[in-house]
């Protein structure tokens, strides 16, 4: 029979991309689609935003991160997943609740691309004038 984990799942959201988060009890080990968070993510900017919430709620060695993301790139998706994180670390211990809202993890960035209008190039951008 197979043994049953404790697991704390969480969905994070951030312009195009969605992240779903597990947490299983650990040593710190972050798995972002099957591959190390140093393999997934070049630059150490993006790692630090992703260990955020772990950091401020002082849970970083006690578990391991399992995501699956999709969409958007990848500053879209490392804001994906400290969404996600910080909804599992609540569905751990509600206690964490005031930590991460006064941080503002808990908050869905709302900031979405701006549609491309009609008689203009890009969303802003208008076609090159000349006088002549």
């Amino acid at each position: 029979m197979a043994k049953t984990v404790n697991q704390y799942y969480g969905t994070g959201r951030r312009k195009k991309s969605v992240a779903r988060v597990y947490l299983v009890p650990g040593k710190g080990e972050i798995t972002i689609n099957k591959k190390n968070i140093d393999e997934y993510f070049g630059l150490e900017t993006l790692k630090v935003i992703v260990r955020q919430p772990l950091v401020a709620t002082d849970t970083l060695d006690k578990y391991d991160v399992k995501v699956n993301v999709t969409g958007g790139g990848y500053t879209g998706q490392a804001g994906a997943i400290r969404h996600g994180i910080s909804r599992a670390l609540l569905e751990v211990d509600n206690e964490y609740r005031a930590t991460l809202k006064k941080e503002g993890y808990l908050t869905r960035d709302p900031r979405m691309k701006e549609r491309k209008k009609y008689g203009l190039k890009a969303a802003r951008r208008a076609p090159q004038f000349s006088k002549r």
